[in-house]
C-alpha cells in the first residue's frame, strides 16, 4: 500500500543539507608559499615566536662560551 515500487528511489523524509563546496583550491592559483605562511604565524603569534627566539639565542651563547671555557 505506502511500499513504493522498485523503479521509483526512496528519499528521505528530511530535507537533505547542501554540500560544501570544494575545500581545494582550483588549480590556477597557487597555496600561499611557506616563507608567507611562516611570516603570517610569527606576527599572529609573535610573543611566543620572540620568547623561542630569544631562548634560542641564549642557549647557543652559553654553548659557545661553555666550550671556550672549556678548551682555554
Amino acid at each position: 500500500m505506502s511500499d513504493p515500487s522498485p523503479s521509483t528511489p526512496s528519499t528521505p523524509s528530511t530535507p537533505s543539507k547542501p554540500t560544501p563546496p570544494d575545500p581545494v583550491p582550483p588549480a590556477s592559483t597557487q597555496p600561499p608559499s611557506y616563507i608567507k605562511l611562516a611570516m603570517r604565524n610569527m606576527v599572529k603569534k609573535g610573543g611566543k615566536s620572540l620568547f623561542h627566539f630569544t631562548l634560542t639565542t641564549t642557549g647557543l651563547l652559553a654553548l659557545l662560551v661553555g666550550l671556550a671555557y672549556l678548551t682555554r
